[in-house]
């Protein structure tokens, strides 16, 4: 009889965990940085209003410094997209997927503005997706 032990040849050893973690963070990371330059260059500096549906416009350049994407290891998962700043929270998510706010105008009367879905992460996630099993593609080793 052959002595084999199961414990030798189990997933749960340090290599091979080790192996595959640091394979994720490579490749999860990779994929960020390829959706994070598609949502930069999707996104024009100009002074016209882009059209709804389309792309926005950054009339300063500053939506497209802001948009960053980060390993998260507690969740193995990364996360990608604009950061706030100074009191702009509201101002991405209402560009990409549309919506109201509610704001005060000079004289201090309330107003609402509504504004047009003008997506740039979607579709910069759509486009880089189908490649993801491509770089998992005998990425451990």
């Amino acid at each position: 009889m052959i002595g084999i032990t199961t414990k030798a040849t189990f997933f749960d050893r340090k290599a091979v965990t080790g192996a595959v973690d640091r394979t994720t963070r490579r490749v999860l990371s990779k994929f960020g940085a390829f959706v994070r330059t598609g949502a930069r260059s999707s996104i024009r500096k100009r002074r016209a209003v882009s059209a709804a549906g389309q792309p926005p416009s950054s009339h300063t350049g500053l939506l497209k410094k802001l948009i960053y994407f980060g390993y998260e290891p507690t969740r193995k998962s990364v996360v990608i997209g604009p950061t706030p700043l100074h009191g702009t929270a509201k101002a991405p998510p209402l560009l990409e997927e549309g919506g109201t706010v509610d704001r005060r105008d000079r004289k201090g009367r309330r107003r609402r503005l509504r504004y047009r879905a003008r997506p740039f992460m979607g579709p910069a996630l759509k486009r880089e997706l189908p490649k993801l099993p491509a770089m998992w593609a005998g990425s451990v080793k």
